[in-house]
């Protein structure tokens, strides 16, 4: 495998139907909806620098895309996608982490939130700092939840004022993070190891 993950460009632009089509075929294996996008949106979040595509040579074999919420004050890290043939090998969380660090440096102080019910998703959400949170956490954008409609679970999530469904909510807060890392900061300066004097041996004088 000889893969390289990539923060896209306009010269990628012409991945987008088929990075579309790979959506749709792991959405179906998975056995649950996704967050239907157009070829247009798509190549509009390539050719912005808002994502990530991995490639082997000129292989498509993964990607993902950052979209912005509440003007700015949520990210959520979208469309994790991996080619079958290249699964259970770690490409996975490289993408994750590579679309994780593009959010950081685009919006800094943005929330980055997922949600989701696959297990290796929260473990890999859960290894960059994520907690998992309730709903109303997470952004109040309308169009966000819209993007559920192509979900199995969408009636679930309606019956509970998009309250809870049988996703896990998770949260990155940037300002969170800062509080603790202050905070443990403090603990490590206050675990101050005692000072021991030693004591010096009585001086012998000859007579």
């Amino acid at each position: 495998m000889n893969v390289e993950i990539h923060i896209a460009d306009l010269k990628y632009a012409h991945y987008a139907q088929e990075i579309c089509d790979l959506m749709y075929e792991s959405a179906l294996a998975r056995g649950t909806g996704i967050a239907k996008r157009s070829p247009e949106y798509v190549a509009k979040k390539i050719n912005e620098s808002k994502s990530v595509i991995a490639l082997d040579g000129d292989k498509l074999v993964g990607f993902s895309y950052i979209e912005t919420w509440g003007h700015q004050k949520f990210v959520a890290n979208s469309g994790l996608i991996v080619h079958p043939d290249y699964r259970n090998q770690g490409l996975a969380k490289q993408i994750k982490r590579k679309i994780f660090d593009l959010s950081r440096k685009l919006f800094p102080n943005a929330k980055i939130f997922s949600i989701t019910t696959g297990l290796a998703v929260m473990k890999m959400n859960t290894e960059l700092g994520f907690k998992p949170v309730p709903f109303s956490e997470l952004t109040d954008d309308k169009e966000f939840w819209k993007g559920c409609q192509g979900c199995r679970n969408f009636d679930i999530l309606e019956r509970n004022n998009y309250k809870m469904c049988l996703c896990t909510g998770l949260l990155y807060d940037p300002a969170q993070k800062e509080k603790e890392s202050v905070s443990g900061s403090r603990f490590a300066a206050k675990l101050v190891k005692p000072v021991v004097k030693k004591r010096t041996p009585n001086k012998m004088y000859k007579k």
